[in-house]
């Protein structure tokens, strides 16, 4: 195979994927790789993959579908979480060439030209997960307005449904020195808002070294992290992607409120408002430490958006079950949810569970609290109609607050900085919005 010139990306799955993705892009931009859309007939089509539900099979083999339709030669390469966790599958789909686990995905330009030797056969590439120790640091380009720069990586919680550990491996982090150097790159490239991500970033600090194979104490903490990013010369504004709720201390919150940088928008995981299921699940906190959280933020800051993940139907969850927690977040003050249906993940501990919620009762769960999440939403965003709000503008005049509501405005450019008076709520569910003042700032 002659040396591909052109190279696409696709991602599927979270924030912390979409900046792994953009820092192997830029590894094959300072190869010469002419990096084109997904759309386009690449030579090389690269593919990102999650693994949170049961359908990261049937996107995975959509995805090398419509690379192949695209350019019936290209060569396609699969990595992520996915590929660490089911390598050998993958490299049967048809039409795979190449599978990188967790650690041999940095190193996908040394795999690149072992492509041409291919005999038809997806050739695997995948160590054990026990063995990636390494933090590689990655941040989003491409987007000038809003940057997710990657501080953290790995988990080393059990919970029974979750197979992130086993894809992404142990608790590592960058060193502060390092992501203030990458704040600064992100500021003179025109960014103006980072969202810092992670796998479980308020464990931050875990596995900055690693001296013969043992892991050294932890060096710094999250609160350490974003106080110096206060104290440093950075973008307008930072956002906190996920945070779980026994790692929010009131240390952590108490900073965001005192900071003029860090935006007030919290994203708490609860997973289950039942004790039960989160003892199930085995979750390091409970109900009232979730609630305390809640109620702390709000003290502090009440203009402050709280979201929340949840699941439904986990093993062994009772229609009482989901009604504690339905009432549990339709009484908290809480702004939106992301609703997931559980799914039966290989070798986790809730796959060996009894008690199976059949899907339709699933299903019907989910969507009760999708409608509860939108009034809860609607509700949030109309509490703060006549407020004043800075607004980071991105295309279509449209843009978020910092407390996360979304807003169009006429009149205003990408990447614009302004004050604004929250006016109305649209049948669409935007909130209007009318500038203070003529220049952005």
């Amino acid at each position: 195979m002659a040396t591909p010139t052109s190279v696409a990306f696709h991602t599927l799955g979270c924030k912390l994927n979409f900046s792994e993705t953009s820092g192997i892009r830029q590894m094959f931009d300072k190869e010469g790789y002419h990096t084109v859309d997904m759309e386009e007939p690449a030579d090389i089509f690269i593919l990102n993959t999650c693994s949170v539900t049961e359908f990261a099979d049937k996107k995975c083999r959509y995805a090398v579908r419509q690379a192949r339709k695209k350019n019936p030669d290209a060569k396609v390469v699969v990595i992520g979480c996915y590929a660490q966790l089911k390598p050998k599958e993958i490299s049967e789909i048809d039409g795979v060439d190449l599978v990188l686990g967790a650690a041999e995905k940095f190193n996908i330009l040394n795999y690149i030209n072992d492509l041409a030797n291919a005999d038809g056969k997806g050739m695997v590439m995948a160590g054990e997960i026990s063995e990636v120790n390494g933090f590689v640091s990655s941040y989003s380009l491409g987007d000038r307005t809003r940057t997710f720069l990657k501080v953290q990586d790995g988990c080393d919680y059990k919970c029974s449904f979750c197979t992130i550990p086993l894809a992404r491996g142990k608790s590592r982090s960058d060193t502060i020195e390092n992501v203030l150097s990458r704040i600064t790159e992100i500021k003179n490239a025109g960014s103006r808002e980072i969202v810092l991500t992670g796998v479980n970033l308020g464990d931050f600090g875990n596995g900055t070294e690693v001296i013969e194979g043992v892991r050294s104490k932890k060096e710094a903490m999250f609160i350490d992290l974003i106080q110096a990013i206060d104290q440093h010369d950075g973008v307008m504004r930072y956002r906190i992607s996920s945070i779980e709720p026994n790692l929010c201390t009131d240390e952590v919150i108490e900073h965001v409120a005192s900071s003029d940088q860090f935006a007030p928008h919290f994203h708490m995981p609860l997973q289950s408002g039942s004790d039960r299921i989160l003892g199930l699940m085995k979750r390091r906190y409970r109900r009232d430490l979730y609630q305390s959280r809640v109620s702390k933020i709000k003290n502090l800051m009440p203009s402050a958006c709280i979201g929340v993940d949840v699941i439904v139907g986990f093993p062994g969850e009772t229609e009482e079950d989901f009604l504690e927690t339905y009432h549990f977040l339709r009484d908290l003050d809480i702004n939106y949810l992301h609703v997931f249906t559980y799914s039966e993940r290989a070798n986790t501990g809730a796959a060996q569970m009894l008690g199976a919620v059949p899907m339709h009762i699933r299903r019907e769960r989910n969507e009760r609290l999708r409608i509860l999440s939108e009034k809860k939403k609607r509700a949030f965003y109309l509490s703060q109609i006549g407020t004043e709000r800075t607004v980071i503008f991105e295309e279509g005049s449209l843009g978020f607050t910092e407390n996360y509501i979304k807003v169009k405005c006429k009149g205003v450019l990408p990447n614009e900085i302004r004050k604004v008076v929250l006016e109305d709520l649209d049948e669409s569910g935007l909130v209007t919005a009318r500038p203070l003042m003529t220049e952005a700032f």
